[in-house]
């Protein structure tokens, strides 16, 4: 099953880490937006294979507040079937 987990650690400063589950082999788009709906960081814009993934984000350049990450997965092998979730996270220096 698709599953995308919660940023660790989280408040962070300025590194965390983002993990997920792909079931199949996937296209996979994980994205970093800030409160006013832009795109801050693309962690991720690539076919992957089926397994546990994780991808750090250093926000260093950033500045402090909360920011959503949102993880977009649609199977290669069957197309309908696909995946979206959109978490927190929340930056402090």
């Amino acid at each position: 099953e698709f599953a995308l987990e919660n940023a660790y650690p989280n408040p962070f400063n300025p590194v965390t880490m983002i993990k997920y589950h792909l079931p199949e082999d996937s296209r996979v788009t994980l994205k970093v937006y800030n409160l006013l709906g832009e795109v801050v960081a693309v962690l991720t814009d690539q076919q992957e294979t089926a397994g546990y993934k994780s991808v750090e984000w250093n926000a260093g350049s950033n500045a402090s507040g909360v920011y959503f990450y949102r993880l977009e997965a649609v199977s290669t092998t069957d197309p309908s079937r696909s995946f979206t979730q959109v978490k927190k996270m929340v930056l402090m220096k």
